[in-house]
Parts: structure tokens; C-alpha cells; sequence
């Protein structure tokens, strides 16, 4: 579970991996406090805030006493949510360097923030469900719904907790978990074109890695598979293919090269001489060898840790193999 979040901040180089979570919000409170570390953390589903009945009644009172009296009864029930969690904050926390930090799916009105502010705690809301789930495999713990059997090991752990402000925007870091399963890649860029074009690749990338993992395959990269496929292809003409089925099997085998030839290109170097050098170093050794786009020459991929997919090559190349014969019959 990779949580992509961006910021409109610094270079596009400065995008890293955060072995934790980002949140896009940060805390409602001006008097908590900005950066906790080893913090013990609360995630829940359970709302500190009041909330009106969801029937038509009414209350009737005949002094100002009685009002009081009324509206103290309906904080109770919040109030004594925020005493639990303060109870276990002090518990676990009091006489050593350890912190606390609430993160709710649902609200926490103003006076219960208050309550967690002067006991230093970190109190979050909104936050979302599906951070919520990544909270849980990261930090460890248990996603509570009720407060009413809350114990130490409900709790996750993270070694800092802080949070970023850009503008109007609020982030909070969490990091240091103890199960990263769960992370969170922060994109930064100068513009919104610039991290719309790294979130592509990123998405791009993270899904070459799912379908690898799911086929437990993978090919050597740097257009070695192309000049290999396109070197057995000719030869696989000469020997085995006469007529004018030769013609269609070079006219595919020819094909292939667009891709290494695109590769060569862009990289500025001779793409002709590049596909030579390949094909004469597969010739020699078997080995499939792609071109090393810093000097032109040939490089082995599987060394080099340049590696593709299999599924896409697969479905890319018979999407490939069937227009192109098509269209040349």
C-alpha cells in the first residue's frame, strides 16, 4: 500500500521515498505542539465531538442553572472519551521520553483539542480511511471504533511525528514506524506540469513492479530483447522460411529495431553503430546485450540491473506482431 502525495515545493529533485505516511492536514489547534518524537500513536474511528440527537425533542428549562446543568450532561459523554485517552497517555508516557498522538477518521471539536493540547498531545481528524488502513500496517496497533477497552497494545509506534506547513496547506509526517508495509512517495516540483509528469512515471513504475512480482519474469533491458528477437528472426528466415515469406519475417525482424533505434537516439548516440555492436557482441557470446546509452556501445543488462517487465513486452509485442502482419497482408 504506496500512498503518493505531492507538494508544489523546491526542485523535482527533491522527491523521495518516506519509509512512514504523509497526511495532507496537520493539527486544528494552535497550542499543540509542532514536532513529537517517539511517540506512541492512537488511531481510531471514534467521534470527540458533540453531535445532535437524530430525533425531533426538545428540552425545557426554567432557569439559568438548569441550562448550565443541561449543556454540561451533553459534553459528558465527549468529555469522558477525552479522559480515557488522556489516562492512557499518562500511563504509558509519564517518568519516560515517550509522546502521544491521536489521529481520528472522525471529528474533534474545539474543546476536546483543548483538553489534548494541555496535555501536549497531537490530535488529528478527517483523516482519511484509506490512511487510516496504511496507519495500522505501518505503525502497528489496532484501528479502535470504541474506547471502552483501550490498552497499551492498541497502540502503534513511530520515532517522529511533525508537521510541515507550505502556504495554507498542512502535512504531517510520520516516520521511523516499525512495520513499514506501508510508505508513502512525496513528489515535489516547482509546478503542477512538472510533478503531474513524475506521478505518471511513478505510477508507471510501481505497476511495472506489480505485474514483475505477479510473473516472477523478467527480460534484460536496453533494447537487448528487441536486436536478440530481431537477430533470431532473420536467421529463422534464412534457414527455415522460403519465398515470399521471407520478405514478412525481415520486414517484422526490422521492425523490432525501432525501439533500440529510439533508444540510441535520444541518448545521442549512432544508433546503426550501436545495433551493430550489439548484434555482433550476441553473435559471439549468446548473451542478450543492450546498448549502453552513455557511450553507444553494448552493455548486459541483467549486470547492469536494467530490467523491463515481461508482461508488457509479452502484451506489447503480439499487439505488435499482429497489426504489423496484418497490415502488411
Amino acid at each position: 500500500m504506496v500512498e503518493i502525495m505531492h507538494m508544489q515545493h523546491k526542485m523535482a529533485s527533491e522527491t523521495k521515498l518516506i519509509k512512514g505516511l504523509v497526511l495532507d492536514h496537520g493539527g486544528r489547534h494552535p497550542e499543540m505542539p509542532k514536532s513529537l518524537e517517539n511517540c506512541y500513536i492512537l488511531t481510531c474511528n471514534v467521534s470527540l465531538e458533540y453531535e445532535k440527537t437524530e430525533v425531533n425533542s426538545s428540552f425545557m428549562y426554567s432557569n439559568p442553572e438548569q441550562r448550565e446543568k443541561l449543556l454540561a450532561s451533553e459534553r459528558k459523554y465527549v468529555d469522558d472519551q477525552c479522559r480515557r485517552i488522556i489516562e492512557l497517555k499518562r500511563k504509558v508516557c509519564d517518568g519516560t521520553n515517550k509522546n502521544f498522538v491521536v489521529i481520528n477518521q472522525k471529528g474533534i471539536d474545539p474543546l476536546s483539542l483543548d483538553i489534548l493540547a494541555k496535555d501536549g498531545i497531537i490530535g488529528l481528524r478527517r483523516a482519511k480511511r484509506r490512511n487510516m488502513e496504511r496507519l495500522v500496517l505501518a505503525c502497528g496497533g489496532n484501528a479502535l471504533n470504541a474506547f471502552d477497552d483501550l490498552c497499551e497494545k492498541d497502540l502503534g509506534f513511530a520515532e517522529k511525528v511533525y508537521e510541515q506547513t507550505l502556504g495554507e496547506d498542512k502535512f504531517t509526517f510520520v516516520e521511523g514506524v516499525t512495520n513499514p508495509f506501508s510508505c508513502t512517495i512525496l513528489i515535489k516540483g516547482p509546478n503542477e506540469y512538472t510533478i503531474a509528469a513524475i506521478k505518471d512515471a511513478i505510477r508507471d513504475g510501481l505497476r511495472a513492479v506489480k505485474n514483475t512480482l505477479d510473473d516472477n519474469c523478467v527480460l534484460p533491458g536496453a533494447g537487448a530483447f528487441e536486436i536478440g528477437c530481431s537477430n533470431a528472426l532473420f536467421d529463422y528466415s534464412k534457414d527455415e522460411v522460403n519465398g515470399k515469406q521471407v520478405l514478412g519475417i525481415e520486414a517484422f525482424a526490422n521492425a523490432l529495431l525501432v525501439i533500440p533505434k529510439c533508444i540510441a537516439q535520444n541518448a545521442g548516440q549512432d544508433a546503426q553503430q550501436a545495433i551493430i555492436n550489439c548484434t555482433r557482441k550476441i553473435r559471439e557470446t549468446k548473451v542478450p546485450y543492450g546498448i549502453d546509452i552513455s557511450n553507444g556501445e553494448f552493455i548486459d543488462g541483467f549486470n547492469a540491473g536494467i530490467l523491463v517487465c515481461f508482461f508488457i513486452y509479452f502484451l506489447n509485442f503480439f499487439h505488435f506482431f499482429f497489426n504489423f502482419f496484418y497490415n502488411f497482408y
